[in-house]
């Protein structure tokens, strides 16, 4: 059983450190979740969206598309993935789709109202995602750039929820 629960913190652990050595700090994501819900939420913290966004990353789900989707980036960036699947990842190609069915596993967390958020914030691509999207970095954020923008999704569908509680 200790091993167990051994495996399960060095994975949350890990698929944070991935996050950061991809250039993406929880503070990104909450101030997608501030742009999110801040008109909805005239009282809205930052303190609040940070919450909301460490109690998503807190999810073995999460954490595993987390990892799974910077291992298929870096694979791309390193040219070691097989033709045409190479090509398609590499350059984000627009009917591939793989990418957001691993982020709708993210965004379904909290209910429906994940998928509006995250429609939404994948067309406007605000703040951090704007720089993942970029693709004059050489990198490669297939994956991230979706993930990224399903966890601040999913954070500002707990916290809908959660004010919904309230009021």
């Amino acid at each position: 059983m200790l091993e167990k629960k051994k495996s399960i913190h060095l994975t949350e652990e890990n698929a944070r450190e991935w996050l950061h050595k991809r250039g993406v700090e929880v503070e990104d994501i909450a101030k997608l979740v501030y742009y999110l819900q801040e008109k909805y939420h005239p009282s809205l913290a930052m303190e609040d969206c940070l919450e909301n966004v460490e109690r998503v990353l807190s999810k073995r789900e999460v954490q595993n598309a987390i990892l799974t989707g910077i291992q298929l980036d870096i694979l791309a960036e390193e040219g070691k993935l097989g033709e045409p699947l190479q090509s398609i990842i590499a350059t984000d190609e627009s009917l591939y789709g793989v990418d957001e069915i691993l982020a709708f596993s993210i965004v379904n967390i909290y209910g429906s109202i994940g998928f509006t958020n995250y429609g939404y914030i994948d067309k406007q691509k605000p703040g951090i995602l704007e720089k993942l999207n970029d693709k004059s970095s050489g990198k490669c954020h297939t994956f991230l750039d979706d993930i990224v923008g399903a966890i601040a999704a999913a954070a500002s569908s707990r916290l809908a929820h959660r004010a919904a509680n309230i009021d």
